[in-house]
């Protein structure tokens, strides 16, 4: 018998870590990246929808989990194509703003729990959308479309407030 758990209504929003290792102590971790200001927003472009999934920031989305990661793409033929996007948010005295916008390639095939993720790309791509850089090029138009109406639609200030580059990466 199996029981019943409420569903809990998920809310997207950007999420900010507050793990700064600089704080005066002076200790273990000083001079660390900080990741305070990053989201993953996961793209799926088979179901048209876009969403911030905080568990990516240690490889445990909704998409990430129960599969084995493999560093080959041919090991996973038929995998379904997600993109997880780093998205790092920064303010100025003029509001926040989308920073940077950098987004990596996954495959989860399901029905062989595999799965293929190039971990040196996606740490590449989270330095980079840290730094204020947007890497999308590469993504399929469709993702690119469901990802620049997903930044629209959060937050219009913050993609006011961002620059002309980052909304020129993704027209209407």
């Amino acid at each position: 018998m199996s029981e019943e758990q409420p569903s809990k209504k998920k809310k997207n929003q950007f999420t900010i870590m507050k793990d700064d290792s600089t704080d005066g102590h002076g200790g273990y971790g000083v001079g660390s990246i900080s990741l305070e200001n990053i989201s993953p927003v996961i793209i799926d472009p088979a179901e048209d929808r876009a969403f911030v999934d905080m568990g990516a920031m240690h490889a445990r989305s909704e998409v990430e989990r129960r599969v084995k990661f493999l560093p080959d793409k041919e090991a996973v033929p038929n995998g379904k194509l997600y993109w997880i996007v780093w998205v790092t948010v920064e303010k100025k005295d003029f509001g926040s703003y989308y920073h940077g916008v950098a987004g990596s390639e996954i495959r989860v095939d399901r029905s062989i729990k595999r799965a293929y993720k190039s971990m040196p790309e996606h740490v590449n791509h989270m330095d980079k959308s840290m730094k204020g850089q947007v890497i999308v090029d590469h993504m399929d138009e469709h993702s690119k479309k469901l990802l620049g109406d997903f930044l629209r639609d959060f937050n219009k200030e913050m993609w006011e407030n961002s620059a002309d580059e980052l909304k020129q990466a993704f027209p209407e």
